[in-house]
């Protein structure tokens, strides 16, 4: 089995390495990943310039590194090993729950699997004061993958890590509404500036990912790449619209 490994924090972030180390024992590992973070970049795609790959160390593993987009990132490690039978994305720092998915380049890396035809797996874990105990963490990243590359077939699936879990979850994307804030301020110079946050205005259902990791749980959700509104579409098609 070929598994392949990217991420948004950067090639030489110790969640990708965890990763890399873990999977190894699943198949083949190859890990092609940003040179530099690239949190938050969503879905992007680099076309108005060329990209390049180097060859960098990470470990004992066969890694790349690339001045791209993390979906940059799986579609060359894809299109230059030619047959993959996985894309793992992560560890991230940071959770990915809720409405995160939609700007997350974690899941980025692993909803670029799927649309090249391959499975696609994103990982994540929060981080408190210094960056999260990978040695602990990891009989559960092992538990997950036996799960998610040996014994499941689900395209697309968004793995949440709490930092002392207690089991494992299949969940649903928290969906809850956030008070847009821009919070404005000067920079040494003098010059304005703003940061962008966002306050939750309800707390998560439960069944739901960010749930789940609230309350311990690994949060295991499948995801599809169709956005369509089945329900509305149907309730159109019904009146003509």
């Amino acid at each position: 089995m070929r598994i392949l490994i990217a991420n948004d924090d950067g090639v030489y972030s110790p969640g990708l390495r965890a990763l890399a180390d873990a999977a190894r024992r699943f198949g083949e590992v190859r890990i092609v990943a940003p040179d530099v973070e690239q949190s938050s970049m969503g879905h992007a795609i680099t076309h108005s310039r060329p990209l390049t790959v180097k060859a960098t160390v990470i470990g004992d593993h066969e890694a790349y590194r690339v001045n791209g987009t993390p979906a940059d990132c799986v579609t060359i490690g894809v299109a230059e090993w030619g047959k993959v039978d996985v894309v793992l994305s992560g560890i991230n720092l940071g959770t990915n729950l809720g409405n995160s998915i939609w700007h997350s380049g974690t899941l980025a890396a692993a909803k670029q699997a799927p649309l090249l035809g391959v499975r696609g797996i994103a990982l994540s874990t929060p981080t408190a004061d210094d960056q999260p105990d990978f040695a602990a963490l990891g009989p559960w990243v092992d538990r997950v993958l036996e799960l998610l590359i040996t014994r499941n077939a689900c395209p697309l699936v968004n793995v949440n890590f709490p930092l002392t879990p207690r089991g494992l979850r299949w969940t649903r994307q928290s969906v809850r509404h956030y008070d847009g804030k821009v919070v404005p301020g000067h920079d040494p110079r003098g010059r304005p500036h703003f940061w962008i946050t966002t306050v939750a205005l309800e707390a998560p259902d439960e069944g739901t990912d960010r749930w789940a990791v609230e309350h311990g749980w690994v949060s295991l959700t499948p995801l599809r790449l169709d956005l369509t509104d089945e329900k509305a579409l149907a309730e159109q098609a019904a009146v003509g619209g």
